[in-house]
């Protein structure tokens, strides 16, 4: 497996919410992130894809809901974010992928 598709199931894909826009205005971007990454690697990761230098790594844990699919009950997956903090001058626009 090459290096890149390494970084690729680290990072599943950027997440767009009210709460993430806020955070991106302070040099802040929000990825959803494999399970079973820490934050080293989300670092390496965000670094190689998009060619920025990474500040800080925050990651929290969402556990999934139990929900009733077609009157089983059933449960989301649980996710996990990473907010990436960039270093000053440094900036990833998710919205185009650049």
């Amino acid at each position: 497996m090459s290096a890149a598709a390494k970084h690729y199931d680290v990072i599943r894909k950027p997440l767009i919410t009210e709460k993430t826009t806020m955070a991106s205005e302070n040099g802040a971007v929000v990825f959803e992130v494999a399970i079973d990454s820490n934050k080293p690697m989300i670092k390496e990761a965000v670094e190689a894809l998009f060619g920025v230098k990474v500040k800080a790594v925050n990651t929290s844990i969402t556990k999934g809901k139990s929900k009733r699919f077609r009157g089983q009950m059933g449960r989301r997956k649980d996710v996990k974010k990473a907010y990436v903090t960039l270093e000053e001058g440094n900036t990833i626009d998710v919205t185009t992928g650049l």
